[in-house]
Formats: structure tokens, C-alpha cells, sequence
């Protein structure tokens, strides 16, 4: 096995690089998001890490080609890569209180976080072909098949963190099992010799140490009503508090770095304001009452659990992408299956486009990082939902944006996009109906039917959503958004 020791270490470097930059967006999602800004920000700094180590690595090779400094450099990876979890929070707030900037704030958190561990790693490679072509003599096929089977292990890596690691292990798990493979690695490359047995001795014990704190610690949390999970698509926190001013206690839903839901413990009204505009749904197209609504996006199924038991003789079906949400939904958020619930995990846009069905209301509460997914912003899509509704069919879309002003050009932009589409757009200013140029959740309500409503209604309730319409002029400098065109994640960065 010894002939194999260089080709065994690479594969494991390769596995555990691809599962550092998987497991990565985890560990910034929660603080940053999950925008193209962040992803960009983590594969260019890792990119950019591994190239420095490309060079470093060869020229350290050139002047010590040692199995010795290898292995250190495999040791001293793991211990970054075991510092990441303990650092991360300080940093973040450091980060936040610095600058407001997302480009800023996710580069130098990825330089700081990853760059380290990935220059080292990045070193591996060229190190191990030194070492390699010292003892054979076609140099050519040496580089080739050590890089090949580098890039098995990176291969290997991303279906393991994809498929398994990333949904069944907390983020702080993987990333010590990361150091645990590097802690592997180098004991290879050196053997279990006098000189280095302690020090990769204590290393163990340290990761060790460090798995049982960690599991303690969820232990804690989880008796205090905190959860920290993770699912295919995104880190989800469930945890119980105050909205500020309130002394009503809730259970909150964040998914990302979004607060996706909550509940009151005590009670079953809504939480978040925008969700009463939902209700607008009746009286808008009377009839939801005894048809059906479909919801796309679900978290915590706040609005759905409402919609069944303020109408019971209609159907709603919800599209929620995330199966781990549905099942958290039920465990911390009293879903209930039903008859007349019907829950599909699929992406939204995908299910529109696939569907038959039609639907007397729509109703979109779809997020990622504060943001409508990209693909449900399109005049393709907003066509496919005009398309499933019935002749009197409406959409309620929630947006979080301004109306008016430097930080409207999303909402700008989506609600244009409706307009090219539905013959009646109009949108409701949740939380300061006088002011558009405050960030606000923003109701867009779109109608098939060309018939225009009064707006005026004898129950108390509903008129005085109707009360924040917005009856000034909406600025209309953005273009309609498309599949070909659609920078959506550039228009938020204003928002956020």
C-alpha cells in the first residue's frame, strides 16, 4: 500500500476541498445568504486560494521535497479548517458592523474563513508530484494521473456533501469531519512515526473534543426550543421570541438569512402583517370560498393553515421545494395533513409549467436571501400563471422592496413584468402606505379580469387593507423582467 500513499492522500485532499466549499455556503448562508453575490464571492476566493497554492506549493517543492513538511501542511489545514466553526460568529458581526456592503463583507469573510486551509491545500498537488516523480522515471503520465485522481476526490466529494453529508450532519460536523480527513491525510504522508504521533494524537482528541462540545451544545439549545438543521436546499433555525414590542411569545422559522415564518404559541392568528393581505382573496374573487388556492412557497405554512380554516369547503395546494420544511412544518408548526391540502416538493416554476390544474387565486410567498427566486419573476412564468388561473382569477404576490425611489428597482421591474401580462396590476403598501421609498413588504395583486374592483368593502378588516392601495404613480424605469434577462439578485442588493 505504500507504492499508493501519494495517489490515496490526493483523493482524500480532492474530497475533503470539495466538501469544505460545499458545507462553506452553509456556514454563510445564515449571515449572508444565498445570493449570487455570496456564491461568486465563495467559489473566487476558493479558486483564487487553490491557484496561490499551486504556485507556493511548487516552489516549496522545489527547495524541501520532504513526506514531513507534507504532512504539516495537511496538519496545519485540518486545525483551520477545525477554527472555522469557533470564529465564524465574531467575525460575521465584525463584518456587519463594518461595512454594509455585500460584495465587501462576503470576500473578506471567505478570505478570512476558507483562504487559509484552501492555499495549503491547494499546495498538496504539485508537492505530491515532487515527491512522485523522484522516483519515476515518465513524469508526464505521473503529473496526469495525480491530478486525475485529485479531481476523482474532488468528484467523490461533491456527491458525498451533496447527496449526504450537508443533509444529514449539522454544518459544524462536516467541517470537522473535514479536518478529521486532512488529519487522516497526514498521517499517511508521514506514518506513525515517533516524532509526529502526539501531535496528530492531540489533533484527534481535539476534533473529537470538539464533536461532543458541538453535540452537547445542540443538546442545550434543543432543550431551549432551538433547532439548527440542515436540509438539501438551504440551514434552517427554528428557535421561540418576541416580535419587538410584543409580549406574545412566537416560534420563528429562519431559512437562510430569512426569516421565513412564525407562529404565536398561543393563538392561531396570523404573525406577519403582509399575510392578512391574503385575505383579500374573497373578496377579490369571491370564488376562492368553495375552489382553489394554490400557494407557492410554504416554510411554516402560515397562510395555508389560515386558508383552510377560514374556508372550509375549499382546496389549497401548496409547492414547497424543500420536503425537510414540510416535515419541520409539522413537527414545530402544528401542520396538519388534510384532504383538502395537497403539498407538492418541487421548484415552483417547474410545477407551473408542468400543471394542468387551475386555480381561482395564487398566492406567492416564495424567498431566497429576502428575494422572489429568480425564475418566478419572469414574464414567462407570470404568463404561466395567468395561464392556470380561472376568467376571474387573481395573483397576491408578496415582494419586499420600495416602491418609489433608489431602492425600488426590483419591484419596479416585477411589477412591469405584471403588467405586460394581467390587464389590472396594483400594488399595497403593508407597512408605510404614504411612503414609497422605505424597504417594505409590498403586495402586488394582479387580475385577469379586466373588471375593474371598487376597492370598497363593508368589513372592517379588508378595508383597511384596501386603505394602504397604492394610488400614486409607480416609476416604470426597469425593464420586464425575462428567462433571458431577469437581475434580480443585482436589484436586491439595494434592498439589503
Amino acid at each position: 500500500m505504500k507504492k499508493y500513499f501519494l495517489e490515496i492522500l490526493v483523493f482524500l485532499v480532492g474530497a475533503a476541498g470539495m466538501i469544505l466549499e460545499l458545507d462553506g455556503s452553509r456556514v454563510l448562508s445564515p449571515y449572508l445568504g444565498t445570493t449570487i453575490v455570496v456564491w461568486s464571492s465563495l467559489i473566487g476566493i476558493i479558486l483564487g486560494s487553490l491557484s496561490l497554492g499551486y504556485w507556493l506549493g511548487g516552489r516549496l517543492a522545489d527547495r524541501r521535497p520532504s513526506y514531513q513538511v507534507l504532512a504539516s501542511l495537511l496538519l496545519v489545514s485540518g486545525i483551520l479548517v477545525a477554527c472555522i466553526p469557533y470564529i465564524q460568529g465574531s467575525l460575521f458581526t465584525l463584518a456587519t458592523a463594518a461595512t454594509q456592503s455585500l460584495y465587501i463583507r462576503s470576500v473578506v469573510v471567505c478570505l478570512v474563513l476558507f483562504a487559509p486551509a484552501t492555499v495549503l491545500l491547494g499546495m498538496v498537488s504539485p508537492y505530491a508530484v515532487k515527491l512522485k516523480m523522484e522516483t519515476l522515471k515518465y513524469t508526464g503520465s505521473t503529473v496526469g494521473n495525480l491530478y486525475a485522481i485529485s479531481t476523482l476526490g474532488s468528484i467523490t466529494g461533491t456527491f458525498l456533501a451533496g447527496f449526504f453529508l450537508i443533509e444529514y450532519l449539522r454544518t459544524t460536523t462536516v467541517l470537522l469531519l473535514v479536518a478529521a480527513i486532512l488529519l487522516a491525510a497526514s498521517l499517511l504522508a508521514v506514518g506513525f512515526t515517533r516524532r509526529s504521533l502526539p501531535l496528530q494524537t492531540g489533533l484527534a482528541l481535539i476534533l473529537v473534543a470538539g464533536l461532543v462540545i458541538f453535540r452537547v451544545h445542540d443538546l442545550v439549545l434543543a432543550q431551549q426550543g432551538f433547532i439548527d438543521t440542515d436540509s438539501q436546499y438551504s440551514r434552517i433555525w427554528i428557535y421561540s421570541g418576541y416580535f419587538p414590542g410584543q409580549t406574545e411569545e412566537a416560534r420563528f422559522m429562519q431559512i437562510g438569512n430569512e426569516f421565513s415564518s412564525a407562529m404565536y404559541l398561543n393563538g392561531d392568528k396570523l404573525t406577519f402583517p403582509y399575510t392578512n393581505y391574503y385575505r383579500l382573496d374573497s373578496t377579490l374573487n369571491p370564488a376562492i370560498a368553495q375552489g382553489r388556492g394554490l400557494m407557492l412557497g410554504g416554510a411554516a405554512y402560515s397562510y395555508p393553515k389560515d386558508f383552510l380554516t377560514h374556508y372550509p369547503e375549499a382546496k389549497m395546494d401548496v409547492v414547497e421545494i424543500d420536503p425537510k420544511v414540510t416535515e419541520l412544518a409539522k413537527q414545530y408548526f402544528n401542520l396538519k395533513d388534510s384532504d383538502r391540502l395537497n403539498i407538492f416538493h418541487a421548484d415552483a416554476r417547474t410545477y407551473l409549467n408542468e400543471t394542468t390544474q387551475t386555480y381561482d387565486v395564487i398566492y406567492g410567498d416564495a424567498f431566497r436571501s429576502m428575494s422572489v427566486p429568480y425564475q418566478l419573476t419572469t414574464q414567462e412564468a407570470v404568463q404561466r400563471m395567468y395561464d392556470r388561473l380561472t376568467p376571474k382569477g387573481v395573483v397576491i404576490l408578496n415582494v419586499i422592496s420600495a416602491i418609489n425611489g433608489p431602492k425600488s428597482q426590483f419591484f419596479q421591474a416585477e411589477y412591469a413584468t405584471y403588467k405586460s401580462v394581467f390587464p389590472q396590476v396594483y400594488a399595497f403598501a403593508v407597512n408605510k402606505p404614504e411612503n414609497g421609498t422605505d424597504v417594505q413588504n409590498v403586495m402586488i395583486v394582479a387580475l385577469k379580469s379586466p373588471t375593474k374592483p371598487s376597492f370598497v368593502s363593508p368589513d372592517k378588516e379588508i378595508q383597511g387593507y384596501f386603505n394602504h392601495l397604492w394610488t400614486k404613480q409607480v416609476e416604470t424605469s426597469q425593464p420586464v423582467l425575462t428567462d433571458e434577462y431577469a437581475p434580480v439578485d443585482r436589484y436586491m442588493l439595494s434592498v439589503m
